[in-house]
């Protein structure tokens, strides 16, 4: 085990980094997540209870920024880790069979500040989990990690490679698919009844895609004024997550 102050490494291939006290503390607490080495401030790294196998770096905040994007706000923590398992639908879907919890599908949001806002909101919100496509999400990475402040080790996260076959999988387990868009006059809360809900959102600008909207039961829209044409693809999750929390 090494603890003495040198230069940062370079990552290694397909392992991100996680930077911030929140992403870094929260992987540490994940016991399905694989830290496998830390870098810190002594301050930082004292504060901590790690464990005697993992790999630790004293370095100072300079060298710490040299491990991050630009200014990237480590504060005085920087972890690399292994990918999460994959998630799989079938089995979030099993997990949440007796409670009222919602999905959320996220139909090529490919931002990570984006993703990792909504996961922090799903945590809020008590959501069973979000679902994107493999291949349109962003990977797990540092800067998404931030943005979730902890989340994305505590919400599930599905990837599958089709979203319209993991939407009608959503339907036979009697998820009620609800999309997010302004070309609809029906109104948010007039649009949730009894039944679980996934609430489905596109990217921002361009939106839900064709094939995702005809998987919908519904299309619905947020109670936003006139001043403003849209909201960014977190907010109005966080809004819609709100409105099945409150619904009667």
């Amino acid at each position: 085990m090494s603890r003495r102050g040198h230069r940062p490494s370079k990552p290694q291939s397909g392992r991100p980094r996680f930077w911030g006290k929140h992403a870094v503390t929260a992987a540490l607490a994940n016991p399905e997540r694989v830290v496998r080495k830390i870098w810190g401030t002594k301050e930082a790294l004292g504060a901590l209870d790690l464990p005697p196998v993992l790999p630790i770096v004293y370095a100072d905040a300079a060298d710490l920024g040299r491990l991050v994007p630009g200014d990237a706000p480590h504060q005085g923590l920087v972890a690399e880790v292994d990918a999460l398992e994959d998630v799989w639908l079938a089995d979030l879907i099993e997990q949440g069979r007796d409670d009222m919890r919602p999905l959320v599908v996220l139909d090529q949001v490919t931002d990570p500040h984006n993703v990792g806002a909504i996961l922090r909101s799903a945590a809020a919100f008590d959501a069973l989990g979000i679902v994107t496509q493999d291949r349109h999400s962003p990977p797990e990475s540092g800067a998404l990690a931030k943005a979730a402040s902890g989340t994305l080790e505590v919400v599930p996260w599905v990837r599958v490679v089709n979203l319209a076959r993991a939407m009608e999988e959503m339907a036979e387990a009697g998820f009620w698919r609800i999309g997010l868009t302004g070309d609809t006059d029906l109104a948010l809360k007039d649009a949730l009844g009894e039944a679980r809900v996934a609430l489905v959102l596109g990217a921002e600008g361009e939106g839900m895609r064709h094939n995702t909207q005809v998987h919908c039961d519904q299309l619905a829209k947020l109670p936003i004024g006139p001043k403003v044409e849209s909201l960014n693809v977190s907010n109005a999750a966080a809004i819609a997550l709100y409105a099945v929390a409150s619904r009667g």
